[in-house]
């Protein structure tokens, strides 16, 4: 078992560390989103929406997995 989570968070680790660099957000986007809600718009909010939805589906995603790691692991303990 420590094997495999060993492994697991090496290859995790690697891939943090290897990444390319990714900008951001783009200074087109980032200026017009700005110039939008400076102009009583409402775009840079949706914008933002987007941004914290995209952020909440890792979580999620991890969330999930080591709740069924867990309830596997449980019922692996009660055998």
């Amino acid at each position: 078992m420590k094997k495999h989570f060993l492994k697991i968070l090496t290859i995790f680790f690697l891939l943090a560390v290897i990444s390319p660099e990714v900008p951001a957000q783009c200074p087109m986007c980032k200026i017009g989103a700005e110039s939008n809600l400076k102009n009583g718009g409402s775009a840079g909010k949706g914008l933002n929406s987007g941004i914290l939805y995209m952020l909440s589906l890792p979580y999620l995603l991890v969330g999930t997995i080591g709740f069924v790691w867990w309830k596997n692991r449980k019922k692996e303990e009660e055998l």
